[in-house]
């Protein structure tokens, strides 16, 4: 059985206090097993980013619980097990121009984590370590000496890559860490997350829009919408049986590289007020073999039907 690195059970993430409360996330229910990559999909303002900043511990949770390694980690920690944690899980954000300090230079924004950890032998092995790093994500020797503003978008974000990597952690939150990036460089850094992965079982959460990218790198999904997860499956359990009417209408909206079968396909249309949940209030209930939908026994019995 898959060991579990990461799980999330019940989770609520508010903001504001009384009549401007918002409840940005609420029963997020999730679990990461040792070197898998489990993406988190949904359109923007869903809560993707917003639960991956709870995971190390950027945003406060209002419900619920995060487990890493089975221990709780938004409880009370001591200092020696929350440095730990801050090595073994590190996030590659969304926008890399706000993440790096613009007063740094890259050799020692690369290099912070190794002197923050001592992650290092002695000044050659750090440089060896950096050289490494940078030529894994696309730039080159000459780049240490220079400024974030410097670079372009898509050269911030391998920067950002970098540092989060260099830093051999268990868990990475890797929030659109392609967005920015041309295409030529995506395939890249893509297959370089997974060489990470094989190399040295590192386990992500991979937040993203484009289900093309997600389909390539995950072992399973996990479909958000306006807070709530609704879907989670293996990756093609997913694409070629979703259950979910928000799945099937997020997946609808793919483009068809054929313009005739384009042309042809019909756009499924997701609308939540058919959900009635006043009286049988919904839960994440496996209809197929870890295929989970959140759903009432009502929904779960059609569901089931349909197979």
């Amino acid at each position: 059985m898959a060991e579990k690195i990461v799980e999330v059970k019940d989770l609520e993430i508010a903001f504001g206090e009384g009549k401007k409360r918002f409840v940005a996330v609420e029963n997020a229910n999730f679990f990461i097993n040792r070197g898998e990559t489990l993406s988190l999909v949904g359109e923007s303002g869903s809560g993707k980013t917003t639960i991956g900043r709870a995971l190390i511990g950027l945003n406060e949770i209002s419900k619920g619980e995060i487990h890493f390694e089975g221990e709780d980690i938004n409880g009370h920690m001591s200092k020696e097990k929350r440095r730990d944690l801050v090595r073994r899980v590190q996030m590659i954000f969304q926008d890399p121009a706000a993440s790096l300090n613009d007063r740094a230079t890259i050799d020692y924004i690369i290099s912070e984590g190794l002197y923050n950890f001592n992650l290092f032998t002695d000044e050659d092995d750090r440089k060896a370590k950096v050289r490494e790093m940078l030529n894994a994500v696309g730039l080159l020797p000459e780049h240490l000496t220079r400024y974030p503003h410097e670079f372009s978008g898509g050269q911030r974000q391998r920067i950002g890559i970098a540092r989060a990597l260099i830093m051999n952690p268990d868990l990475v939150i890797a929030d659109e860490p392609i967005s920015a990036l041309d295409v030529s460089v995506r395939a890249q850094v893509l297959n370089l997350l997974k060489k990470f992965q094989r190399e040295r079982g590192v386990s992500y959460l991979f937040i993203a829009h484009d289900l093309s990218v997600v389909r390539f790198i995950s072992d399973r999904i996990a479909v958000i919408y306006r807070g709530n997860i609704v879907e989670v499956a293996e990756t093609e359990e997913l694409f070629l049986h979703p259950i979910h009417p928000y799945t099937k209408s997020l997946l609808s909206a793919v483009p068809i590289p054929d313009p005739i079968l384009e042309r042809q396909k019909q756009l499924v249309v997701y609308n939540p007020d058919e959900h009635d949940y006043s009286q049988d209030k919904p839960s994440m209930v496996e209809i197929r073999p870890g295929h989970y939908v959140w759903a009432n026994e009502a929904e779960a019995a059609a569901y089931r039907q349909k197979l």
